[in-house]
C-alpha cells in the first residue's frame, strides 16, 4: 500500500482572506485535518463549507499523537496539519511531526502562507538584510534579563512574540538590558485595528501608556549598531541577573490571565495566585468573573 501525505498548511492570522487557494484545496483533499484548536479550526473550516474529519494537535499532545498520525500516513491516508493561526511549527505544534515524517521516510509537503512575523518584518522599517527571529522570551524575569544579555551584541534585527499580558514589562526590561533602541510594535497584524508603533523603547512605552493593552503583538527591535552602543550599561555584559519571578510585578487578573496563556486552568491559576499572595481564592476569583 502507499503511504499517504504530510501537509503543513499555514492558515490566516486574521484576515480569513488571506488563506491561499493551494491551502484550500488541501484541506479539501486530505482525509484528515489535526487542529491545534479543533473548535477554532472548524470555524474557518465552515466559513469555507469544507468538511473533513477533525482530531486534535497541540502542545500537550504532540509527541504521542504525532506517531499516530504518521501511522495513519504510513497507512495510506493523508493528513493536513494546521495551528490556530499562521504557520505550524513556528511558535506553534508542528515541528515535532514534521520531525517524526522525516524520521520515518516520509517527505512532509509545506504549503506557503501568512506567518506574522514575516509581514511585521517588513512593515517595521528597520533593517531586513539580516534577522534572527527568536519568538517567546521566557515568563521568568531572570530568565528573560539572561536571554536578552546573550543578544547584546547582536547586530542583526530581532523578532520576538510577545503576550499583551507581559508587554509592558517586557520593554521594560528591553530598556534595561538593550538599551533605548529603535523598535517598532506590530499589533493585530492582518486585522480591523492593525497598528505600528514605531520609536525607541522608551517611546514606545509612554504610547502604550495612553491606552489599554490588547491583542497580539510582534516585535521587531534593532540589532546592535553605532547608534544605540552609547544606551548600553556595561555592566550588562558580564553580568547575570537575580530578579524575582514576573508574576509578582502584576495585578491578581494579569497574573491569572498569564498562567491560563501557558496552558494552566483558570481553577488552579485562581488557586496559585491566591496562594502566592496569601489571598483568598474567592477574592481572585472575582476579578476574573468574565474570562
Amino acid at each position: 500500500m502507499n503511504s499517504g501525505n504530510l501537509y503543513i498548511c499555514p492558515t490566516p492570522i486574521g484576515n480569513l482572506d488571506d488563506i491561499t487557494v493551494r491551502v484550500l484545496n488541501t484541506l479539501r483533499e486530505v482525509d484528515l485535518i489535526a487542529a491545534e484548536d479543533t473548535r477554532h479550526t472548524i470555524k474557518l473550516l465552515n466559513h469555507f463549507d469544507i468538511k473533513k474529519p477533525l482530531i486534535s494537535y497541540h502542545e500537550h499532545n504532540e509527541s504521542t499523537r504525532s506517531k499516530e498520525l504518521i501511522d495513519r500516513i504510513l497507512g495510506g491516508e493523508s493528513v493536513a496539519v494546521v495551528s490556530d493561526a499562521g504557520m505550524p511549527g513556528i511558535s506553534d505544534p508542528g515541528h515535532v511531526i514534521v520531525k517524526e515524517a522525516i524520521k520515518n521516510g516520509v517527505e512532509p509537503i509545506v504549503l506557503p502562507g501568512a506567518s506574522a512575523f514575516t509581514i511585521a518584518l517588513v512593515g517595521s522599517g528597520l533593517n531586513t538584510d539580516r534577522f534572527t527571529f527568536i519568538g517567546f522570551l521566557d515568563r521568568s524575569k531572570k530568565k528573560k534579563k539572561n536571554q536578552l544579555q546573550e543578544l547584546i551584541k547582536r547586530d542583526e534585527t530581532m523578532i520576538f512574540y510577545v503576550s499583551p499580558h507581559r508587554l509592558k514589562l517586557t520593554l521594560e526590561i528591553m530598556a534595561e538590558v538593550l538599551g533605548d533602541r529603535k523598535i517598532c510594535l506590530c499589533k493585530e497584524l492582518t486585522k480591523k485595528f492593525e497598528n505600528f508603533i514605531r520609536g525607541n523603547i522608551t517611546e514606545v512605552i509612554a504610547k502604550l501608556d495612553e491606552g489599554e493593552i490588547r491583542g497580539e503583538y510582534v516585535l521587531i527591535v534593532d540589532g546592535l549598531n553605532d547608534d544605540n552602543k552609547k544606551y548600553i550599561d556595561d555592566k550588562y555584559l558580564n553580568e547575570s541577573f537575580d530578579g524575582k519571578d514576573e508574576l509578582s510585578d502584576l495585578s491578581d487578573r494579569e497574573a491569572v490571565l498569564m498562567l491560563i496563556e501557558d496552558g494552566i486552568s483558570k481553577k488552579d491559576a485562581i488557586k496559585k495566585v491566591s496562594k502566592d499572595r496569601n489571598k483568598s481564592k474567592n477574592e481572585v476569583y472575582q476579578q476574573v468573573l468574565d474570562i
